[in-house]
């Protein structure tokens, strides 16, 4: 049987080209996602500000949560843990007791926090490649380590040294005055020396080195260190001296760490990508196996379609049904194995590539590294054979069950009467499709809402596949008047449509998932977006909002600002996350002094009148999935690990577009990582008193000359706010985008496989007098037909799905979406269907039709 199959592999070499590209395309797929998801799982996190120190000890990092469970005589305990969102610091103490330890050569504190330099003209300059830079203690230089290659070392409070890389950029030497932005009020310092690491320059991050007492001072964390370095005495191994550490510190919640564990504690945002990277992972390649199987069974079905003549004569010939079955099953492996090993090869670079990509929108750190074993090739030929093994059974069940004397007959026009299987199993799919639409309209968290969505898009062009011959004949009837308006090309089209609503449906199905597919990735975005902005502005009541292009807006800003006359009201606010048990939710602080002439975020129960440092509002969601109300309690975790009771005050229904939890400016403050405001609400009288009411020009002279700081109003607030939500929507774009390319692929093979093998027909076509321009006609009437009803079925998908989408997410059920891009999507898919027949079609045409004949029969 293997060798008939290979006879036949050969002899059909073009009507398996389409499913060997489906398969290889999904091969591909399904290896990038398993690496990215390995990568997420198990990445290595590579460490540059302690590479010289072999031992590290930091804070714990996660919030952990214990459940006992008892059955009968036995007690289980289960501990889970999430991440924090921010840096867990240590008593300064526990230097002090390491460096007394026997086998430590010294304890070195590290102090880190947000330190940036800036030109005399007042720019903001950001780390290396726009990263992150940073402030530290001198004394804690050893453990990079970083050595002095000019100048000397700080010693006074108003002293710095800068790393090499920062002061090639910045054109800094010792003796030069530099303003620093950091936690606090820019201020002039000297440039006492340049250091380097002994490695090459970092990376990942800047640096800046102050005397210990200023850097402390900076870090705004007086008794507190962020780790400590331990280095051994000479003779003293690594596993050795981590175990003497541990044991000191045992009862405490301090982590040791060596080797390739150093990394995460150093890089929290790469820790924190970890997880992400797995749920991207997972998303797209679930999807990406769902649409694959889609597709190939798809293409598998045409092509079993189109030998229909040849395994019926099998059939009359005493094949039996077994045998048919397990050639075609041979002809399915033989494609899903070449198919899945050379398309696992394939996905590697891809995974390469959308790490790049995610690393250049900020979405993953560099220091996240790809890695990978042989799991997700293995997965990859294993989804290809058994998808291939599955699809061409599935699409030969009939045709290996009808009975010899009726193959020929069948063979020679499609059946009329579809199975009532295929009609129960459309049905069946299609009210699954209308189950997970009822629960995405109930699901209000976007983790949760977003498989949950692209789930049910393939979910519902499954249905739509199987249905397709019944919905292919009602499109027929629908338009098969105005289809003969256009004489002979009409007529033909009609009739081809009707004699085989089967191929028409395969054509119809792929297209339609493309449409659904891309209206759907493209407009969760911007219904998320439109819902978040109308929420803030319709919340926000000030007059001025003041940003930064640096770390943030210091608090002197806010201090000056409340000093200008005509000035009512200046609300600060700082950006965190917290955790209520494990569940993670974003944040903010926001100063209390007039804040309800600032900012109103529609409270729906409770007042924001005596807001104060205990004080909590939530957003309806977190108050739903909490179950709490204005006056109760409320215990959580801040982001730095500290626990905190507050009191549940109001709770409003913008949460999209200010967080789920809001708290005062003064608590948050002291428990993130920068303290800096990301920005000022500024509410200005409105004169009536007598007074000026101030503009922009005094606002600004009144913040001087603050570095980065500008005054913005409400259309430029706008604008930044849609550059957010842009970036942050590119990473979706592009994950999903290679779905969207691979069902694209799916549609150009299977409307290509379609006509290319139509050359027989064509030429029947001519010889009784049809011109090769009426057949041209004919196809580009065909290809308009298809791209109409996958028109409808991909816009009605999409709808369906974003409506429910909407109302989970945002309350309403009117998705946001632009006109332009739906047809920009819907011109997309009609160059693909027009490219796929009518190229096919001319290529087909190409012979003389007795030639076709005689060379087909």
């Amino acid at each position: 049987m293997l060798r008939y199959a290979l006879q036949t592999l050969r002899a059909r070499k073009g009507g398996f080209i389409g499913a060997f590209l489906a398969l290889f395309c999904a091969a591909a797929l399904v290896t990038a996602c398993g690496v990215l998801l390995e990568t997420g799982l198990r990445g290595t996190i590579g460490t540059e500000r302690y590479a010289g120190t072999p031992v590290i000890v930091a804070g714990d990092q996660n919030v952990h949560e214990v459940t006992v469970e008892r059955k009968g005589d036995k007690t289980k305990r289960k501990e889970k843990t999430k991440p924090l969102g921010e840096r867990v610091w240590l008593p300064a103490d526990t230097a002090t007791t390491l460096a007394a330890l026997p086998g430590v050569r010294a304890a070195l504190p590290e102090i880190t926090f947000p330190a940036y330099a800036v030109t005399p003209r007042g720019r903001v300059v950001p780390g290396v490649d726009g990263k992150p830079s940073y402030g530290h203690a001198w004394s804690s230089a050893p453990l990079t380590p970083f050595t002095l290659v000019e100048g000397a070392a700080p010693a006074g409070a108003d002293e710095v040294v800068v790393d090499r890389e920062l002061a090639t950029r910045a054109g800094l030497k010792p003796g030069s005055e530099l303003t620093v932005q950091s936690t606090d009020a820019p201020r002039a310092y000297r440039v006492t020396g340049v250091a380097a690491p002994s490695g090459g320059d970092l990376r990942q991050q800047s640096s800046l080195f102050f005397a210990d007492a200023e850097a402390e001072r900076l870090s705004r964390r007086t008794g507190q260190v962020a780790a400590v370095g331990v280095l051994p005495e000479p003779g003293v191994s690594t596993p050795e001296l981590a175990a003497r550490v541990a044991e000191a510190l045992h009862g405490t919640t301090a982590q040791v760490v060596t080797g390739g564990d150093r990394g995460p504690v150093e890089f929290l945002d790469a820790a924190n990508a970890r997880i992400k990277l797995v749920s991207m992972g997972g998303a797209i390649g679930g999807t990406s196996l769902l649409v694959a199987v889609l597709v190939v069974v798809g293409t598998f079905a045409l092509t079993i379609q189109q030998r229909h003549r040849e395994l019926a004569l099998l059939r009359a010939v005493a094949a039996t049904p077994r045998q048919v079955r397990r050639l075609i099953g041979r002809e399915a492996l033989i494609v899903g194995v070449l198919a899945g090993v050379l398309g696992s090869v394939a996905g590697l670079p891809i995974a390469f590539w959308l790490h790049r990509t995610f690393v250049g929108f900020k979405a993953i750190p560099e220091s996240l590294e790809v890695t990978f074993g042989v799991s997700p090739f293995l997965a990859a030929v294993g989804a290809a054979v058994l998808g291939a093994w599955a699809a061409a059974r599935i699409s030969a069940r009939r045709t290996a069950r009808i009975r010899p004397a009726e193959a020929l007959s069948e063979a020679a026009m499609e059946q009329r009467t579809s199975s009532w299987g295929r009609l129960g199993a459309g049905v069946a799919f299609l009210i699954v499709g209308a189950v997970l639409l009822v629960v995405l309209s109930s699901l209000r968290s976007e983790p949760a809402a977003t498989p949950v969505t692209f789930l049910s898009v393939v979910v519902l062009a499954v249905a739509v596949s199987l249905l397709g011959p019944f919905i292919a004949r009602g499109a027929v009837a629908v338009l098969g008047v105005p289809l003969r308006l256009s004489r002979v090309g009409g007529h033909l089209a009609t009739a081809n449509a009707r004699a085989d609503t089967k191929r028409l449906s395969a054509a119809v199905t792929p297209l339609a998932l493309l449409i659904g597919m891309a209206c759907t990735v493209l407009f969760v975005q911007t219904t998320m977006g439109a819902a978040a902005t109308a929420q803030a502005q319709a919340g926000n009541k000030a007059d001025w909002v003041v940003g930064s292009a640096g770390p943030g807006v210091p608090a002197q800003a806010a201090d000056r600002l409340r000093r200008v006359p005509g000035v009512s009201a200046v609300t600060e606010i700082v950006r965190t996350s917290v955790r209520v048990g494990l569940v993670k939710y974003p944040a903010q602080g926001v100063s209390t002094d007039g804040l309800t002439r600032t900012w109103d975020p529609g409270v729906t129960s409770g007042a924001l009148d005596g807001f104060g440092p205990r004080s909590v509002a939530l957003s309806e969601l977190a108050a739903d999935d909490l179950g709490k109300k204005p006056g109760d309690t409320l215990k959580l975790t801040l982001g730095d690990g500290t626990a905190a009771e507050l009191t549940v005050a109001a709770v409003y229904a913008r949460g999209l577009g200010f967080g789920d939890l809001t708290m005062s400016h003064a608590l948050v403050s002291r428990h993130v990582d920068n303290p800096l405001a990301s920005s000022l609400l500024v509410k200005t009288d409105d004169g009536s008193g007598g007074g000026a009411r101030p503009g922009r020009a005094e606002l600004r002279e009144a913040l001087g000359a603050l570095p980065g700081v500008a005054v913005l109003d409400r259309d430029q607030v706008d604008d930044l706010r849609a550059e957010v939500q842009q970036a942050n929507a590119e990473v979706n774009y592009v994950a999903m985008g290679l779905i969207i390319a691979f069902t694209a692929i799916a549609v150009v093979n299977t409307l290509a496989v379609s006509v290319s093998d139509r050359a027989r027909e064509f030429a029947l076509l001519q010889l009784i007098g049809t011109t090769r321009r009426q057949v041209r006609a004919m196809l580009r009437i065909e290809a308009a037909v298809v791209v109409l009803v996958a028109a409808v079925l991909g816009t009605g998908i999409a709808l369906a799905v974003l409506t429910a989408f909407s109302i989970g997410m945002t309350g309403s059920a009117s998705p946001s979406a632009d006109v332009w891009t739906y047809l920009g999507v819907l011109a997309f898919a009609t160059v693909l269907a027009a490219l796929a027949t009518l190229i096919p079609g001319r290529l087909a045409l190409a012979g003389r039709p007795a030639d076709v004949i005689g060379s087909r029969q």
